[in-house]
């Protein structure tokens, strides 16, 4: 299976396996598996060209996205509705200055990604950061804190859906309340979805994009995706905006000034092939990740005593909470001790948990294990 393949990236420029080579690596959310051939060709097509001049958003990606978004979705979106963007989080950074004054503040949930509590800076504003609850089995908002945090200076909310570092695939149910609580609150709602086909349990919850929501709903909303984590394609830099009200679009835009890059032209070419023959492949990725989210899962919690995971839906992250075990500061010990770079929980307001990315082939899902319980065996010791 070509998921099993181990491709040596030292060297490469990975921020993931260069940055700190000593370290063992799993953490930023970069898999380590070769894109699929479809996307492959494309840009090789694109190159042998042999001009890379600047790019627009041809006719190809167009049509590929709004094509998408019907088949996946099941959204009717219309071409004039599209922002092409060069990345997500410059997208966040964008919505909250655009959409805030000095004095204001934006709302998120955490624990989260953890530019959702920072681009608040950029617009130098304060970020509401409201704990999920856990009830029923299931990490979930906690609607009345919200309710009693928010004030006339909330003007945005930001929805990590599906939720990194949770995995949470959020419910139609769930997504609507958060809707109807920005409309109350007169709330821009920024949906931030680029982990939505990345998602295992849709036979029994297919994934509710924000596109979806009641009209009344989607008129102060932004929709962000891109094919970026799916398709192992980061590097490329290609993401899109939905936003349907033309007032919250030319404001966004607005936003952007001289502040962001040209997409390279590779990346149009990168993201049509992704979307127009990209999902055979993007099946097999999910049966793999799978696998690898029922080793890690189970792992956990039946070697790693006093730790716990929660059930994941979604995404190629794992959320370890080590407070039960006694271990204070995980990453920083599992650095130190094993060599081993996972994510600190505390940058998404989690402290005392880590975050572990199992986008790899399934020998170092288990190799990574391994070191940490040995690890984990030194310090109960």
């Amino acid at each position: 299976m070509q998921f099993d393949t181990i491709i040596h990236r030292r060297g490469t420029g990975s921020i993931k396996w260069d940055r700190r080579p000593e370290l063992d690596p799993f953490w930023v959310a970069d898999m380590d598996f070769v894109s699929p051939p479809c996307i492959l060709d494309a840009v090789q097509q694109r190159l042998s060209h042999g001009i890379l001049g600047y790019a627009q958003a041809h006719e190809g990606i167009t049509e590929a996205v709004l094509g998408y978004l019907q088949n996946r979705h099941g959204a009717a979106v219309s071409e004039n509705t599209l922002v092409h963007l060069g990345g997500l989080v410059p997208a966040l950074s964008l919505a909250a200055r655009g959409f805030t004054d000095a004095g204001d503040n934006l709302m998120t949930c955490t624990p989260v990604y953890y530019p959702f509590l920072h681009v608040g800076k950029d617009a130098k504003i304060d970020t509401l950061a409201i704990p999920h609850i856990y009830r029923d089995g299931r990490w979930t908002f906690d609607l009345e804190e919200m309710e009693k945090q928010v004030s006339s200076k909330t003007k945005i909310f930001i929805l990590c859906n599906p939720q990194n570092p949770l995995g949470r695939n959020f419910t139609k149910d769930e997504v609507v309340k958060v809707a109807e609580f920005c409309d109350r609150h007169q709330l821009v709602l920024v949906s931030d979805e680029i982990h939505c086909d990345l998602v295992f349990n849709e036979s029994d919850q297919a994934f509710f994009s924000a596109l979806n929501l009641p009209e009344k709903l989607r008129q102060k909303l932004i929709v962000l995706q891109a094919p970026s984590k799916t398709y192992n394609i980061a590097g490329m830099g290609y993401a899109f905006a939905v936003i349907e009200n033309p007032s919250i679009r030319n404001t966004f835009c607005a936003t952007r000034g001289h502040t962001l890059s040209e997409i390279n032209c590779l990346a149009f070419f990168a993201a049509e092939a992704a979307y127009k023959h990209g999902e055979p492949w993007r099946q097999e990725l999910l049966s793999y990740l799978k696998k690898n989210r029922d080793t890690i899962t189970q792992f956990v919690r039946s070697e790693l005593p006093g730790c716990n995971i929660p059930d994941i839906e979604a995404t190629y992250l794992a959320l370890i909470d080590t407070r039960g075990a006694g271990m204070k500061n995980p990453a920083q010990y599992l650095e130190k001790d094993a060599q081993v770079w996972v994510n600190d929980g505390a940058a998404f307001g989690a402290p005392d948990h880590f975050r572990f990315n199992y986008g790899c082939p399934h020998a170092r899902v288990l190799e990574g294990l391994d070191k940490i319980k040995a690890s984990f065996d030194r310090h109960q010791g």
